[in-house]
């Protein structure tokens, strides 16, 4: 062995407080109560000997973080449905046997992560994509000038195929597997703006069709969630500047190399898992980025 290497060896045995068993030491077995998960450490001149090894220590969770943990359980079961009004603060006290304090904790949790929505006089409510508010939640391109509204979509290409690699990892599916790939161009007054391709998974949005998406009138968001039982709960973003290639010019109708916002997104539902990967281009002349940090 070189003197890199012993040294090495002699730092890791003292960092660990072991002491080598050798001819004139023998190693002393240790006792290891049954069903006590070991590791054995063994070196070319000894036994192999049983060591403990530590478990690990039960993580502690606050109370209202395991009330609101049932209460997503039951959103995501479909005991509420979307705008559906939920059981109130008391009666969710007394079915969880906690303070009716512990559960308004939870509740104002879910509402800042928009799961559900707090209406003055009026309850608590599962939040619904067909909110007009929940329309824009994802949708972060605003006019310069003007009232912030939605885009007309014009739909390119909807089929199925099978998941290329680099979309099966980010949605955590096997490569190959079906998913439902649509690209359309989004519209603001009459000029295109946006280029989006999407992948869904084939077996959540089975059924889904370029005529079904053309003829529903309102957010993609919402459709998802009223045919197809899923909830877009948080998104992932990653953004950058690029410039336009022949295909999105010509989409686009701007000059090759314009300056576009490139975004990849994905998009996941309760138990965070990922039910869509959006990938677009934005022109930026009369639109820009918004984003509320808090």
């Amino acid at each position: 062995m070189n003197s890199a290497s012993s040294n090495l060896t002699n730092n890791a045995t003292a960092a660990s407080g072991a002491v080598s068993p050798t001819a004139s030491s023998p190693a002393t077995p240790v006792a290891v109560p049954a069903g006590t998960p070991v590791t054995v450490v063994a070196s070319s001149n000894t036994t192999a000997t049983a060591m403990p090894v530590a478990s690990p220590s039960p993580t502690f969770s606050p109370l209202y973080q395991q009330i609101k943990a049932l209460i997503t359980q039951s959103l995501q079961s479909g005991e509420w449905k979307p705008g559906e009004l939920i059981p109130s603060e008391v009666e969710l006290a007394g079915r969880f046997k906690v303070s009716q304090g512990t559960v308004r904790k939870a509740i104002d949790e879910l509402a800042a992560e928009n799961l559900v929505m707090r209406r003055q006089g009026k309850g608590t409510f599962v939040s619904t994509h067909h909110e007009a508010r929940a329309h824009f939640r994802f949708l972060r391109l605003v006019p310069d000038e003007g009232v912030p509204h939605y885009p007309e979509s014009k739909f390119i290409e909807v089929k199925r195929v099978r998941a290329p690699a680099d979309v099966a990892r980010l949605m955590d599916l096997k490569s190959g597997d079906a998913v439902i790939f649509i690209k359309r161009v989004q519209y603001f007054d009459g000029v295109p703006t946006i280029v989006e391709e999407l992948w869904l998974p084939g077996l959540i949005f089975k059924g889904l069709t370029a005529e079904r998406l053309v003829e529903y009138k309102g957010p993609m968001y919402g459709l998802f969630e009223t045919e197809f039982g899923t909830r877009m709960i948080r998104a992932s973003e990653q953004i950058r500047a690029v410039c336009a290639d022949a295909g999105a010019a010509q989409l686009l109708n701007i000059d090759l190399g314009t300056p576009l916002l490139s975004s990849e997104r994905v998009s996941f539902t309760y138990g965070d898992k990922p039910v869509e990967l959006r990938r677009g281009l934005y022109l930026t002349s009369r639109h820009h980025y918004q984003n509320e940090l808090s």
